[in-house]
């Protein structure tokens, strides 16, 4: 009964914390406002692995242009990657769709309020599937994500390298959860991980838990999470083909399905290997010129080099293969293209004088 009192005493004071700084939001409902299960669930989704401020234009573009779930379940798959291009992590904008159609055909354009139901649907995970139940229906879930799990590994003095700690870390925020505004105080965990319990700098002095810390305490706080080493990143090597028609029209082709950056459009490039391919394999025969530095860019498990081939060409048919078609340079930023291939379409466009001749 101590320890529970505790964890109100301790739950308490955040909630009243989060009433007088939570940050304003645009998919935050306003107090006593029944938040939107669609709004909370978009939300989540686009803030996987990325940040708030990067996040904010392109929910308000979403909900913009589909209001409400049926309206995404009806759009094209590909309407739907043009408009999340730029935001990276593109399976989430798969799962995004098919999971409006599922909510659509399977719920009835409504989201299941529990959690394990939630998780049946795609591109819904553990922490989502919390988050949604927590915010959109109250429900009693601690919702445990990258800030979350900094702000409890740090109260409770966890030293346990992650993920390994990650069991733990989940029990003690369950237990902090109230009976009553469940969901905010999930947020409010969110927003104090994010504010105040920073990564490198915790503004320890104005923390609603700083005489509940056990890692301010100990002098350790900073420190927390402890993590496992990272493995090496590796790097992978490719080539981009940049093929222009006189008329300024380039090629472009679709990626698979499945796989990374699915479903996107792509210039054409050979596969990512830890070697390049000693015969390679061009859309088109013709004279190739190559820039002369590469195209770099980082994924979550290895670090890419793409070099860039340009050729000019009459040809009006496409490549054997499918998935390719034509689209004029100047409506490439409408193109559902992930960062990666739109740094090659700066690099092509902007580095004209530095060609050489591939080979």
């Amino acid at each position: 009964m101590a320890e529970q009192g505790l964890h109100e005493d301790v739950s308490a004071k955040l909630l009243v914390w989060y009433d007088a700084h939570a940050r304003d939001l645009p998919w935050r409902s306003k107090r006593g406002i029944k938040p939107d299960p669609y709004h909370v669930w978009l939300s989540e989704i686009m803030l996987q692995q990325t940040t708030v401020a990067a996040v904010k234009d392109y929910y308000i573009k979403f909900l913009s242009r589909w209001p409400k779930i049926s309206d995404l379940a009806n759009a094209s798959q590909e309407d739907v990657l043009r408009a999340w291009a730029g935001l990276g992590y593109y399976a989430r904008a798969r799962n995004l769709h098919a999971c409006a159609i599922r909510v659509v055909s399977d719920w009835n354009g409504k989201f299941p309020e529990r959690e394990e139901a939630l998780r049946t649907l795609p591109g819904i995970g553990p922490y989502t599937a919390a988050a949604i139940a927590a915010i959109a229906f109250g429900r009693s879930h601690a919702a445990v994500d990258g800030n979350v799990e900094r702000v409890i590994t740090r109260l409770y003095a966890i030293e346990t390298p992650l993920p390994a700690a990650k069991p733990l870390i989940k029990e003690r925020a369950q237990a902090l959860v109230p009976k009553k505004r469940a969901g905010d105080f999930a947020q409010a965990l969110m927003d104090l991980g994010a504010t105040i319990c920073a990564l490198r700098t915790p503004n320890c002095k104005i923390c609603p838990w700083t005489d509940h810390c056990e890692g301010r305490a100990l002098g350790i706080a900073e420190s927390l999470p402890r993590r496992a080493p990272k493995a090496k990143i590796l790097t992978r090597l490719g080539i981009a083909f940049w093929v222009e028609r006189d008329d300024g029209h380039i090629l472009l082709r679709q990626r698979p399905q499945k796989g990374l950056l699915g479903g996107m459009m792509e210039i054409p490039s050979t596969p990512w290997e830890p070697k390049l391919p000693r015969n390679v394999s061009a859309p088109f025969e013709s004279e190739w010129a190559k820039l002369k530095a590469p195209v770099e860019h980082t994924f979550t498990h290895f670090h890419l080099q793409l070099s860039v081939w340009k050729t000019t060409t009459a040809e009006q048919s496409l490549p054997n293969g499918g998935g390719y078609r034509w689209v004029h340079k100047d409506e490439l930023v409408h193109e559902a293209l992930p960062s990666l291939m739109r740094k090659v379409v700066v690099a092509a466009l902007e580095h004209r004088p530095r060609l050489r001749k591939a080979g």
